[in-house]
């Protein structure tokens, strides 16, 4: 399980004792803007202590391509690297070592090959969500294009664990660890029993550095 945030942390307290309920280590990719809120610090402190993965998502949440021409880059090498690393530095406050996190999820989820090869360059690797089901969708809310409701969510990655040859097997689940205000459908209040849900399947829940080792 896998959780990415910037300017929300509402699920935050609910996603840590949902996992803390059912002993499961997961991991956060957050960004410098998430890290450095002083609103959000005891929640970063309390997922560290309890030996979450955690990690960036860029320091400002910028978009680095075209969203139609994915191969066009809206930021320079230099821009990308300069943000990536002020990322880094805000975590230093909660003690995360870079050695500590070298796994990065991209902003927005969306990226391209120059994308990840800067990544590489600066000695991290690029992970990002696995496809098929529409947990990602979990940021939407009524009159944005997309919306999916916690119930549409919740299917699909039962539909998806059901159809797939391979089931969940290796799969990285991606939702937010908060949510617009005009999203009162919080798909992160279902976690836990989806979570029961899985484990009744026999899954189970790891870092992604130990999925990926």
């Amino acid at each position: 399980m896998v959780f990415t945030g910037d300017e929300f942390a509402d699920g935050g307290k609910t996603i840590a004792d949902a996992l803390e309920m059912n002993s499961i280590k997961a991991s956060f990719f957050l960004t410098g803007n998430f890290y450095k809120n002083p609103a959000f610090k005891s929640l970063i402190a309390r997922l560290k202590a309890n030996g979450h993965y955690l990690a960036a998502h860029s320091d400002r949440h910028l978009l680095y391509t075209d969203w139609t021409k994915r191969d066009s880059l809206l930021v320079s090498e230099k821009e990308f690297k300069k943000d990536l690393r002020q990322n880094y530095k805000r975590m230093k406050s909660f003690k995360i070592r870079k050695t500590d996190a070298v796994y990065f999820l991209p902003p927005f989820e969306w990226y391209n090959k120059t994308i990840s090869d800067w990544t590489i360059s600066l000695g991290l690797q690029l992970v990002n969500f696995s496809p098929g089901t529409r947990s990602a969708a979990d940021y939407t809310y009524p009159g944005l294009p997309g919306y999916k409701s916690s119930e549409e969510i919740y299917q699909s990655i039962l539909k998806y664990e059901q159809e797939d040859p391979n089931g969940l097997n290796g799969f990285i689940l991606l939702t937010h660890i908060g949510t617009d205000e005009r999203r009162t459908d919080k798909f992160y209040v279902r976690l836990n029993a989806l979570i029961e849900e899985l484990k009744s399947l026999g899954y189970a829940f790891v870092r992604i550095d130990e999925l990926l080792n």
